[in-house]
């Protein structure tokens, strides 16, 4: 099993951890970006069928 031979400093460690945090917030503003353009219609990159029959709904007692 390989062992390192020295230990990584804190701060290579933080930037390291930053680095990944970052591509995880860029990637959820991504998504909440292209959710909020469907969501209003605004999309134009994006095709999302919708329905436009109603459903009658089913009340359980």
């Amino acid at each position: 099993m390989a062992v390192p031979k020295k230990r990584t400093s804190i701060s290579k460690k933080r930037i390291r951890k930053n680095i990944w945090k970052r591509k995880g917030y860029w990637a959820a503003l991504k998504a909440f970006s292209l959710s909020k353009s469907i969501s209003t219609g605004n999309s134009k990159s994006f095709f999302c069928p919708t329905k436009k029959n109603k459903q009658s709904k089913v009340e359980i007692t």
